[in-house]
């Protein structure tokens, strides 16, 4: 795909479905739809945007950590549905991959976009499948495969749930704002138990370890002033799981914020705003694109207090041939009362120019 088919995707979207006269209706994210599996595990196309996001921690056979993630994203253009061709972008896969490794001291990153078109990439309703040319997401039973082949890195990973998933907000309805529009179909599968192997340097070695997915879907874009938003997913030690986000604005330090906590014997809760609040700690200026990024937080979740820091401080990630956004995704540790408790990926956006994502 060229260029203008990459700011199609997300960044020029709404201004290239009014200037085409585009007038299709997103499907609404609905309070009170419940989930259903396997289904839900697919794609919904009838929606605006969906993404499935995998993160994890990996170790190298001489112990040393990688973190590592693959994040595909099906994007709803609105455009050329009445087109019978089949080049019309009624559909748009992107995807990112990243390995963070310490030795190397920034992400190891690439990304791909192309039209759901042809075959060389698409999406399945059924089941999760989706994949550009040779990188792919896809479950097989109700295990996971990701697939990636880059010029500086590649890996093949298995990911296997331990149990069903972690339906976010309320039933899986996780709602961005006061404004119930203003919402997402949201669950989570953590503590996957992750192996496989990875490339580095033409050298293919084993790795295990673990690792978190995020399923979401919506229509509606983030509140108008909404600047970005930080979320973790971490898994803990003791088999549990623990997800909290904030929305930002540009003047406001939380438009929004939930979290989700699935104790290690099963049982779950959900957070309200009031419950949940970020702290920044300390800040990573990055020598490329000069932002700032807040790199180590304090986390209070209803009455637990936790400190993350990151594996590394250069974990920046620009997508801009693809989603059009600069932002942090990488990798993390949690701490509670001086003591690691867990592991998992932390992302931030926003902290350059606003995040327009649907």
């Amino acid at each position: 795909m060229q260029r203008r088919d990459f700011l199609l995707a997300l960044a020029g979207l709404a201004a290239a479905r009014v200037a085409a006269g585009a007038t299709a209706a997103f499907a609404p994210v609905l309070p009170g739809r419940p989930l259903a599996f396997p289904r839900d595990h697919g794609a919904h196309p009838d929606f605006r945007s969906e993404w499935w996001y995998a993160t994890g921690w990996l170790e190298l056979p001489d112990g040393r950590p990688l973190g590592f993630q693959t994040t595909f994203f099906r994007v709803r253009t609105g455009i050329g549905e009445d087109n019978p061709s089949a080049f019309a972008p009624r559909q748009l896969v992107l995807a990112h991959a990243a390995l963070a490794d310490p030795a190397l001291g920034r992400l190891r990153h690439d990304q791909r976009a192309a039209r759901a078109a042809f075959g060389r990439a698409g999406f399945a309703t059924a089941r999760t499948a989706v994949w550009i040319d040779d990188w792919r997401f896809e479950q097989q039973g109700d295990r996971y495969r990701a697939e990636v082949r880059s010029a500086d890195f590649a890996y093949t990973l298995n990911l296997v749930p331990d149990g069903p998933p972690l339906l976010n907000g309320a039933a899986g309805f996780s709602a961005k704002a006061p404004d119930p529009r203003h919402a997402s179909h949201y669950y989570s599968r953590p503590q996957l138990a992750a192996a496989g192997s990875v490339t580095l340097a033409g050298r293919t070695r084993p790795v295990a370890g673990r690792a978190w997915l995020d399923h979401e879907w919506s229509s509606e874009l983030l509140p108008p002033a909404a600047q970005g938003w930080d979320w973790i997913g971490i898994n803990l030690d003791d088999g549990g799981a623990l997800m909290a986000f904030r929305l930002r604005g540009s003047e406001v330090p939380a438009l929004w914020a939930a979290a989700s906590y699935r104790a290690a014997d099963g049982t779950a809760r959900t957070y309200p705003p009031e419950a949940v609040a970020f702290a920044p700690l300390r800040h990573w200026r990055s020598p490329r694109t000069g932002i700032a990024y807040p790199v180590e937080w304090e986390i209070r979740v209803g009455r637990r207090d936790f400190l993350l820091r990151p594996l590394m401080d250069d974990q920046e990630l620009d997508s801009r041939r693809t989603t059009g956004a600069v932002y942090w995704e990488g990798a993390a540790r949690l701490f509670e009362g001086g003591r690691e408790v867990g592991r998992g990926y932390l992302e931030m956006t926003g902290y350059g120019d606003p995040i327009r994502v649907g």
